[in-house]
């Protein structure tokens, strides 16, 4: 059945504990999928040693996730638009924990390649649907704490991943070692499935969409088309046909762009409805969120320099995040504070904290002899600084963009928001990541890599900079007094 209702701030059903129970469990899915990106970065080691893995094959096991990931998480949105998105939400975390159950379980780098993949394709299913949710849950005066409350959750995946592998491969319960960051999920997703049953109801939009099955194609063939040889170029020396892939990246988004027009044109339902693009500020926005994720390469240059530079254990380099995790916490609370006190300055301050962090860290770690930790009494203020502006950037641009979208299009800005995100870490890892190898070269001293760390870091300062000049005067639209809600509700 159908649902209308105008909806005024203040109305009795604010605090309805259903609601909010129902956004606990989808912030599982969009918590765990980018998770299980970052928290294979401390397991690296563990993981070679253990399976007899190559450099190659540790490289597959992280970027063939980021790939299927990025590549299928649009379709992810479109699906739960199609068929509801509950029913996805639960076919995505049930293949989540199989394939994860698979990971823990693999005899070979092969397999564990194979099922990575598996894993990333129902994370792409499950991911989306916690923020298309949010439109059909939450009346309009209750939207922005529960888009703040998502992107905490999007946020801390990052830190929480590097943290929690550290204590996982170090605490090898049983003898498993770096096999528990993958059966770690099954418990937590059994919990999710159960309470999902009767907490979610089934939402979708107000007309059932068909599935563009041209514009999945399309849309896959330009991202792999981009992503695949950026994750994998640099490590192979930078093949023909990675470079062939790159330039044939514009000739598929054009022909993207035009089926998806000539679709809509002829009646047809877009898999991308091309002229929300139009919104005034979206791809401004969309371009900051891609500068955001920079700080995806932190994650993997950081545990390189503590565990290489400074020789510290899995564990010792998973704590030495709580700084930022503090920060990022204390930034997603005040998030929404910043917001009404700075207007439309808001969200070029959380790129401006972070890229200050960064630009901080960089000259603490240079000032002091490399080898040694430098004291923490500087470390901790400018890891908390980047934290404290990653929390507050993250809430604040999913805020900025899906409030420049009709609540129709949920499913679609899910899914283009979170492969946003997806993309601009692969290709910051690439890009960025390949700027700490190249700068490392041959060498492993810790001379080498605290030059590397800190000149990668400043970096990555930079494209904050720059996210911080397309973020500036986007600020957060004022909600109107009334708006009414509208979805499907099926039994």
């Amino acid at each position: 059945m159908t649902i209308q209702a105008a909806v005024t701030p203040g109305e009795s059903d604010t605090l309805d504990p259903n609601r909010w129970a129902a956004l606990a469990v989808l912030l599982t899915g969009a918590f765990l999928a980018p998770l299980d990106f970052f928290i294979v970065n401390v397991a690296m080691p563990s993981i070679t040693t253990g399976l007899g893995a190559t450099a190659a094959d540790v490289q597959l096991v992280i970027s063939g996730y980021a790939v299927v990931y990025s590549v299928f998480l649009i379709t992810g949105g479109r699906l739960g638009d199609i068929y509801g998105r509950k029913s996805i939400f639960l076919i995505g975390l049930l293949g989540f924990a199989l394939a994860s159950a698979l990971c823990g379980l693999a005899w070979s780098p092969f397999a564990l390649i194979v099922a990575r993949l598996l894993q990333a394709l129902a994370a792409a299913a499950m991911a989306p649907q916690a923020l298309a949710s949010v439109h059909a849950l939450f009346p309009a005066h209750e939207r922005g704490r529960a888009l703040s409350i998502y992107g905490i959750a999007l946020g801390l995946s990052s830190a929480v991943g590097q943290l929690l592998g550290g204590t996982l491969v170090s605490a090898d319960l049983d003898g498993l070692g770096w096999r528990l960051i993958f059966l770690i999920n099954l418990p937590i997703s059994i919990v999710a499935f159960l309470a999902a049953i009767p907490l979610l109801r089934e939402t979708r939009g107000s007309r059932r969409p068909r599935l563009d099955v041209g514009g999945v194609v399309l849309s896959s063939l330009a991202l792999t088309s981009l992503v695949l040889p950026l994750v994998e170029g640099r490590e192979s020396g930078w093949p023909w046909w990675s470079i062939v892939m790159l330039l044939m990246t514009p000739v598929f988004v054009e022909l993207f762009r035009r089926y998806e027009i000539r679709l809509a044109k002829a009646g047809g339902d877009p898999l991308v409805a091309v002229e929300i693009f139009q919104s005034p500020g979206l791809l401004r926005g969309l371009g900051a969120i891609m500068t955001l994720y920079a700080m995806a390469t932190f994650f993997l240059i950081y545990s390189i320099y503590l565990q290489t530079a400074l020789g510290l254990s899995a564990l010792q380099a998973g704590l030495a995040i709580l700084p930022f995790s503090a920060g990022f916490l204390a930034g997603s609370t005040l998030s929404p504070f910043f917001g009404r006190r700075m207007g439309t300055a808001a969200p070029s301050f959380g790129f401006t904290l972070s890229a200050t962090g960064a630009i901080a860290t960089a000259l603490i770690v240079a000032r002091f002899p490399a080898g040694t930790m430098p004291p923490w009494p500087l470390m901790m203020p400018a890891l908390t600084l980047v934290g404290l502006g990653m929390g507050t950037s993250i809430p604040t641009m999913v805020r900025v963009i899906v409030e420049r979208v009709e609540p129709r299009r949920a499913g679609l800005v899910g899914g283009i928001v979170n492969s946003t995100l997806q993309v601009s870490a692969a290709i910051s890892v690439a890009v960025l990541g390949g700027l700490f190898y190249t700068i490392l070269g041959t060498h492993t001293d810790p001379v080498a890599v605290t030059g590397a760390f800190s000149t990668t870091l400043l970096a990555i300062a930079a494209c904050h900079i720059g996210g911080a000049g397309l973020a500036a005067g986007l600020g957060q639209q004022r909600l109107r007094k009334a708006i009414p809600v509208t979805c499907e509700r099926t039994s």
